[in-house]
């Protein structure tokens, strides 16, 4: 039997504290899109079970925005010999190992609360179509960094296959 990783040994990389800003005005933003959306088809629309959509989509929005703060503390990436691995989740935590030699394009975004926070997000594209990692709020300047270094692991090991 092959041995396990164990991802309690070596140190995690956080993202910024500053992400907290982003998740809970995103949850905001969504939370009055979908009530107001609730709201008018309980009172325009003549639907009358429509409050009951208003009160879940309250409900969801306050539990999110409870938990924002352990959700972002719970995303990180750690930086080993042959691949990057990212966790995230709470209850159901989710960690993807990325090999450098599989990293085909390595992409930086800015949304616009994050780059009034001088935040930015590093998206991993590989050849599978699942692995889909996206580490957010990271500094701008630490993103464009941790790019460039992926970039150069990722030439190394390509070359070698």
């Amino acid at each position: 039997m092959p041995a396990r990783i164990d991802l309690a040994v070596g140190e995690w990389n956080r993202v910024s504290p500053k992400y907290v800003v982003v998740v809970v005005v995103s949850t905001l933003i969504s939370g009055l899109v979908l009530s107001a959306a609730a709201v008018f088809l309980w009172l325009v629309a003549g639907w009358s079970w429509a409050w009951i959509a208003l009160i879940v989509i309250v409900v969801i929005t306050l539990v999110s925005l409870f938990v924002a703060n352990r959700r972002t503390r719970s995303i990180g990436y750690r930086l080993r010999d042959d691949d990057l691995l990212f966790r995230r989740g709470i209850m159901y935590q989710r960690f993807v190992s990325v090999p450098y030699g599989r990293m085909q394009l390595i992409d930086i975004t800015r949304g616009p609360v994050g780059r009034m926070l001088g935040l930015a997000d590093l998206k991993f594209v590989t050849a599978a179509a699942s692995t889909n990692v996206i580490v957010p709020g990271l500094p701008e300047a630490e993103a464009a960094e941790l790019r460039d270094r992926l970039v150069e692991l990722a030439e190394s090991r390509r070359a070698g296959l």
